[in-house]
């Protein structure tokens, strides 16, 4: 009898040959601009807080301590009810209908902050756009990977990072010359660009297929991949992948294939809020302020920012030719090792200027004063390198490979619902995690959260090693097949079945 011969290996490729990826680009590019959205939304605080602070600001819109916490946190409350959203809304309208979606409240949100008059239209258009964010942050990873051939889904994949990178370096840089409300009115304009632009993007072509839309399918994937593509070979992949799902009950929930990559997508959400990234990005000028940096706070938020942008960009390149657990080893060796220097030095308090003894000569308090002010400079770079560093270990693995990895292990009957729950938890350990960061700061300075950030990224570490697999040149059919197999991505097909 001869042996189960595998279904995908040995597959003539003459056919990806033909892939022409310039419409995929423009569909990827459509949808990506929900997450520039989603990027510039989240920061919005950042440069509008100092503004909102000063004496001359209009007594109903002037924050004090506990409005100044509510407005940075309100948007993660926002963004877990988005979550929540997108989670309903995948499955029932589809992907794309998703983000299209997302744009209403984008919209009335940075409608009400631009034209606030009051307090509370600052917090309902914070909420608003973070609804937005959210169900963008649900959707647009699942949309991407579905419509992406495996060839290029590791780039398409940290796309939604770039952008959101993008559009929080953007904010910064804005921020250096608009008031607060023409920040909120350039914030709307990415958000309806990508409605029209989806209007005229297909479907994913696996949704069309689960509905029973085959030749809807075949047409959009014909769009996405070029008119020499032969279609037949990846509509039976998806068939495959399908058929051999049932609809899920909640007793098959308890078996491995479905509540492992549940579990790793979910527990990889909290992990990456738990390192502290979200206060870090939304407070930064105030962090910048209280670690005593020699350059201007808001300067070095856009050098940051700059920053992160350059490291997203590595890893895009690297994501299909280091793999995704080396890069998210590397990614947490950089924040274990920064996040640390970040507590050592939060913890040391520097020798105030003037601290001579009065027995030294004018010559030598004068050339003690030089050392002094040098070192003091030279001490205000670190935790500046510190967090540059920090930035870029997270943004080369556990800020874009997150998202990736959310979108190619989740077993395709559960990904619409699944994927929002990933997003809600995210964003509800955000919330929890920025309140908290507020009163530690306030307590204890920057040192304790600066060490709970360090202790949560050895448990990244430790996590990537025992839990996360490989999923770099696999298809996402070979990928359900790993956990439901136990570990084998080769998908195998019976002599029988082949003659069929």
């Amino acid at each position: 009898m001869a042996e189960n011969s595998p279904l995908l290996k040995g597959r003539s490729t003459s056919s990806e040959s033909k892939i022409n990826d310039s419409k995929l680009y423009l569909a990827v590019f459509s949808a990506i601009l929900g997450n520039f959205s989603f990027g510039y939304s989240l920061v919005y605080p950042s440069p509008v807080l100092p503004q909102l602070q000063t004496p001359d600001v209009d007594p109903r819109l002037r924050m004090g301590k506990e409005q100044t916490a509510w407005f940075g946190s309100i948007y993660t409350l926002g963004a877990a009810a988005g979550g929540l959203g997108a989670m309903l809304l995948n499955d029932l309208i589809g992907r794309k209908l998703s983000i299209m979606t997302s744009g209403v409240p984008s919209t009335i949100g940075y409608l009400l902050m631009g034209g606030a008059s009051d307090f509370w239209m600052l917090l309902l258009g914070r909420f608003l756009t973070g609804v937005a964010g959210g169900m963008t942050a649900g959707s647009i990873p699942v949309y991407i990977s579905e419509i992406s051939h495996k060839r290029v889904r590791g780039a398409m994949g940290t796309c939604p990072q770039i952008t959101a990178v993008t559009g929080t370096l953007s904010l910064y840089t804005l921020g250096l010359v608009l008031r607060w409300r023409w920040l909120a009115v350039v914030g709307g304009v990415p958000a309806l660009l990508m409605v029209v632009l989806l209007v005229f993007m297909p479907s994913s072509p696996r949704r069309l297929i689960k509905l029973g839309r085959e030749q809807e399918a075949e047409k959009a994937l014909r769009w996405l991949r070029g008119e020499h593509y032969d279609t037949q070979m990846e509509i039976n992949d998806i068939e495959h992948s399908i058929n051999t799902q049932a609809k899920v009950t909640w007793s098959q929930l308890a078996t491995p294939v479905y509540y492992r990559p549940i579990l790793i997508s979910v527990v990889m959400r909290f992990l990456q809020q738990m390192t502290g990234i979200t206060p870090i990005l939304v407070f930064m000028e105030p962090i910048f302020a209280k670690s005593k940096v020699s350059l201007p706070a808001r300067y070095d938020a856009a050098i940051v920012g700059a920053f992160r942008l350059f490291a997203v960009a590595v890893a895009a390149s690297l994501m299909d030719r280091a793999g995704r657990k080396a890069l998210l080893y590397t990614s947490s060796l950089l924040m274990i090792l920064s996040s640390l220097t970040l507590t050592i030095i939060s913890h040391t308090t520097p020798c105030p200027l003037g601290t001579a003894p009065l027995t030294l000569t004018i010559s030598h308090d004068a050339i003690g004063s030089a050392l002094d002010a040098s070192q003091q400079t030279s001490a205000g770079l670190i935790p500046l390198i510190s967090t540059m560093v920090f930035i870029f270990g997270y943004a080369l693995g556990w800020g874009p490979i997150t998202w990736l990895l959310m979108s190619e292990v989740l077993p395709l009957v559960t990904r619409g619902v699944a994927s929002g729950l990933c997003v809600a938890v995210s964003w509800l350990t955000a919330f929890a995690l920025m309140q908290a960061f507020s009163h530690l700061v306030e307590d204890y300075s920057l040192f304790v959260p600066y060490l709970c950030f360090t202790v949560v990224c050895v448990f990244c570490l430790l996590f990537t090693a025992v839990c996360v697999p490989e999923t770099r040149g696999r298809s996402l059919e070979e990928i359900e097949n790993y956990f439901r197999t136990g570990g084998t991505f080769t998908i195998t097909r019976s002599p029988s079945t082949e003659q069929m």
